[in-house]
């Protein structure tokens, strides 16, 4: 038999780690931020030349983590520049670490 989960009342940290989590589910994601981590910040063509996927794809990638909050965008016509949301990054570092000890 099937529950539904969603009348369930989640602590609000368990939700957000379970969205990072989520976010970082696919290698090229994880791969794309301990990219960022190294940078101050990059455009999506300076990670279409690290990485040997379409620049339609590395998009999609970085739309995912950016709807999560880990990674923040700045428009610079007419591209855009993606860096770590510090803030963000530090919360699910500690949300991670919390549930792991």
């Amino acid at each position: 038999m099937k529950r539904n989960l969603e009348h369930i009342d989640y602590k609000e940290d368990t939700i957000t780690l379970a969205k990072f989590a989520k976010a970082l589910g696919h290698p090229t994601r994880i791969a794309i931020l301990k990219h960022l981590e190294n940078q101050s910040c990059c455009f999506t063509g300076d990670l279409v030349s690290v990485f040997p996927l379409a620049q339609s794809t590395i998009s999609q990638h970085l739309k995912e983590l950016k709807n999560v909050g880990l990674i923040q965008g700045e428009l610079e016509p007419p591209k855009i520049k993606y860096c770590i949301n510090q803030t963000n990054w530090k919360t699910a570092k500690s949300l991670f670490q919390h549930f792991f000890n």
